[in-house]
Parts: structure tokens; sequence; C-alpha cells
């Protein structure tokens, strides 16, 4: 078990660091492409990533008897990353990975109101220190919030969806199942906005978004393989890390940092998800 739970949470920190290269190269093609596009190609080029993998374990792994919840993981994960490539385009890199991770803050809310789990005043309140951090990365002023802060706190709780259904699907699914149908659903959705604000990319944006797709697909391999290896409470955690490989590398390629209130905010947030995964494991 021992074994499992390190090479669980090797698999999360690798995930995450695919997820901030996927963060780059949104960045950059957003920059010449509409949000609409870069999620079509994230999808299409994320699916052709797994076809080498398809071919070695067989399209036997595809057969399923939760089309449901692979459908609803789909829904939310490809509205979730509609949120999050826009946010990233518009918000410095390390800020929107943190406000991708208030993911975990809303999962109790999700799992009191869906999966009728109790919640009582501790988790509320962590939650709510979760959500004051957040109040300090996104400094809301007398005019009011930050539309695009708003958005990436919305691609939060559509991915605390997706996150809570891809537990239930790793109990039975392999994580090649898993990544095959999210990729296959989004591809099928975002296809419709691509197609109305389409622009040919020329060579340097499509070699950008097969990158992306790279990143991306294997950012969700190794995310779920992480899940099926070790429970979520005990490596979840590492998941933070993505917060700063973003800080890194948003200083290294466009001379981005964080205030003082963004740290204590992104403290705060990491915190909150520490106690979250404590309290509710208990």
């Amino acid at each position: 078990m021992h074994d499992r739970l390190i090479k669980g949470a090797s698999f999360i920190l690798l995930s995450e660091l695919f997820f901030v290269l996927m963060g780059i190269q949104v960045r950059t093609v957003a920059e010449t492409l509409p949000n609409e596009m870069v999620v079509f190609f994230r999808n299409l080029f994320g699916l052709h990533v797994l076809i080498p993998l398809l071919l070695k374990q067989g399209f036997s792994t595809l057969k399923t008897e939760q089309a449901r919840y692979h459908l609803l993981r789909g829904l939310a994960g490809v509205t979730a990353m509609y949120c999050f490539f826009y946010a990233i385009a518009h918000l410095p890199l390390a800020n929107a990975m943190i406000l991708k991770m208030s993911a975990p803050l809303f999962i109790p809310l999700i799992a009191y109101l869906w999966l009728k789990e109790q919640l009582n005043w501790l988790i509320a309140g962590v939650v709510l220190l979760g959500f004051m951090g957040v109040t300090l990365i996104i400094k809301p002023d007398f005019e009011g919030l930050d539309m695009v802060a708003m958005v990436a706190l919305a691609g939060g709780f559509f991915a605390a969806i997706a996150k809570s259904t891809v537990k239930k699907l790793t109990r039975t699914e392999s994580p090649t199942t898993i990544v095959f149908y999210f990729a296959l659903t989004g591809l099928v959705v975002s296809s419709i906005p691509a197609i109305i604000s389409w622009q040919t990319p020329n060579t340097a944006q499509l070699l950008q978004l097969l990158l992306l797709g790279m990143f991306a697909a294997s950012g969700q391999y190794f995310m779920t393989q992480a899940y099926a290896l070790a429970p979520a409470s005990q490596i979840s955690h590492f998941s933070y890390s993505s917060i700063l490989y973003a800080a890194i590398i948003g200083w290294w390629l466009w001379e981005e940092w964080m205030d003082l209130w963004a740290w204590t905010g992104a403290v705060m947030v990491v915190i909150s998800g520490l106690l979250l995964i404590k309290y509710r494991r208990a």
C-alpha cells in the first residue's frame, strides 16, 4: 500500500505539471484564436493522443455500464474547461491556477446537495476560510466583482462536479476508459461553438494546439491513474503543487508575480483544502 501511495502522489505531481504546461499553450494560442476553438482542439488532439493506448490495451476497454456518469463527467468537465481556458487567457497564470484549485471548496456543498452527506459547522467554517482566501486573490472593489475571476470560480464549481464523478468512476472503470469518454464528450460538445467561431489555424498554431492536447491528455491520464492507485484523501493535497509550478513559470515567461494579498489568499485556499481532506476523511 505504501508503494501505491508514493506512486499515486508522484502521478499527481506529474499531472499538475502537465496541466501547467497546458496552461502555457492556452495562454499563447489564445492571443490569436478564440476560446471556442482552443477548447475544441484540446479535445480533438487529446483524443488523438489516446489512440496508441487503445491500440495497446484493446478497444474492449471502452465497454462501460456507467454511461450516464461518463456523460455527466464529460459535460461538467468541458464546461469547466471553457471557464478555465478563458481565465488563463485573461489572468496571471498563478492566479488562474489558484482559482482552479477552488474546486475542493465546492465538493462538500455538492456532496451535501447531491449525495446527501452531512455538512457540519466545522466543514462549513473551513469552506468559508477558503472562500475568504479567494476574495483576497480576486480583490473585488466597490465597482463590482472581476467577471473573469467569477468565470474562473464557476470553472472550479464544474470541476468539483467532474472530480466527484471521477471518484465514483474509478471504482469500476480504467483510467483510459474515463479519459477517452471525457475527451469524446468534450469533442462533440465543443464542435458546434468551434464551427460558429472558426478561424483556420496556421502551422504554428496547430503545433501549439497539438502540444496543448498532448499535455492535457497526459495530465488527465496521470491524474486518473493516481486516484485509481490511492485514496483521494491521501494524495489529493499534492495537486496544490500546480500553484508553485504556475508561480515560477508565470514569473519566468511573463514576469508575473503575485502580491502579498494574493499569496495570503493562496495560503488560505491551500490550508482550507488540506483541512477539508483531513476532516472529510475522519
